[in-house]
């Protein structure tokens, strides 16, 4: 596999999994370990890029500590695990009716299998000065040495990106705007981050807490996959009301910049790829973050590989979620 990226975990050839399927654990035990001389480089490099970049915001995010893939026998009680695969840092319309009948169908509807999330809260601030810091590959020695767990000292925010595919079967690729901080002019798929302020609109980000957060685990999962269709809307135009449910992939580690988690999902859209390009040229809310829309035939979608010229291009989050579609999405 490309040495950019590994996967965390991913779903068995056509068993992505729906919406209801996933759970998370909300916990401070899941944030990010601290001790005081990573906290001083942390605001150095804040300052630094706030001095050079004024308008970069510090926004909360959900951090990823653990992800567990369940298989549930089924029966009276459903609760008898036969499987249980621990993955951590360590180691509108009749066609939008239809498509959503196809994304359950690729979901199987499978009470049986289930996904949990274990997740803390970090920000913007923190990942710039861990995982995309000079730091890291020490505070990932650290982590090991000390937590037994390599991540520990790490921002490790949750990202999601989108396989779409338009209804002539042509999936999007975005090119990356030469202004953007990470992976400039590479390829992209549409992505970004579910936002838990979304979840605590009253409340400024700096005063998020995990607190805040209990009894919110249902809304929490609802967040993750809508920010996928909202990401999608925002960067590509498209309307919200053209895209099936998203599905859940896999997870997919970015080496780039220390092994930041990005779920995975796949997105049908209900238009054509000519109507997908036409909404992409009148520019939505974050067009400036791209240049450039592409698309690619299915069959060109699983030649993709690191000998392929194209592999070259593309971002290291594209390349995750393109390895994930190839391996959990074979007949879709």
């Amino acid at each position: 596999m490309d040495p950019e990226v590994s996967f965390m975990l991913h779903c068995d050839p056509l068993q992505a999994l729906g919406e209801h399927q996933i759970h998370v654990e909300i916990s401070d035990r899941f944030n990010r370990q601290s001790f005081p001389e990573i906290e001083q480089h942390i605001e150095a490099v804040w300052s630094d890029r706030v001095a050079k970049q004024p308008w970069l915001f510090n926004g909360a995010k959900f951090r990823l500590h653990s992800a567990v893939l369940s298989v549930i026998e089924k029966g009276p009680m459903a609760e008898q695990a036969v499987q249980n695969l621990t993955h951590s840092p360590r180691g509108e319309g009749d066609q939008l009716e239809s498509a959503d009948k196809s994304s359950d169908r690729l979901a199987k509807d499978e009470q049986s299998c289930v996904l949990t999330l274990q997740l803390g809260l970090t920000c913007y601030k923190d990942y710039l000065g861990t995982n995309w810091s000079r730091e890291a590959g020490r505070l990932q020695s650290h982590g090991q040495n000390e937590c037994a767990d390599p991540q520990a000292f790490l921002a490790q925010p949750l990202g999601v990106g989108a396989v779409v595919a338009t209804a002539d079967g042509d999936v999007v690729l975005l090119r990356r705007s030469q202004k953007v901080a990470e992976a400039a002019g590479l390829l992209d798929i549409p992505g970004g981050h579910p936002e838990p302020k979304m979840l605590c609109p009253e409340v400024s980000e700096e005063a998020i807490c995990t607190d805040l957060l209990q009894g919110k685990e249902r809304a929490v999962v609802s967040e993750i996959f809508s920010s996928v269709c909202a990401e999608i809307s925002d960067e590509v135009n498209v309307p919200i009301s053209s895209l099936s449910k998203p599905v859940f992939m896999g997870i997919a580690l970015n080496h780039t910049s220390a092994g930041r988690p990005s779920a995975e999902f796949y997105v049908r859209c209900t238009l054509t790829t000519e109507e997908v390009r036409d909404f992409y040229r009148h520019g939505g809310p974050e067009a400036h973050e791209s240049t450039e829309i592409l698309f690619l035939s299915r069959a060109k979608m699983f030649q993709l590989n690191e000998c392929a010229p194209l592999w070259s291009e593309m971002c290291p989050s594209a390349k995750g979620a393109v390895l994930l579609y190839q391996r959990v999405m074979p007949d879709c």
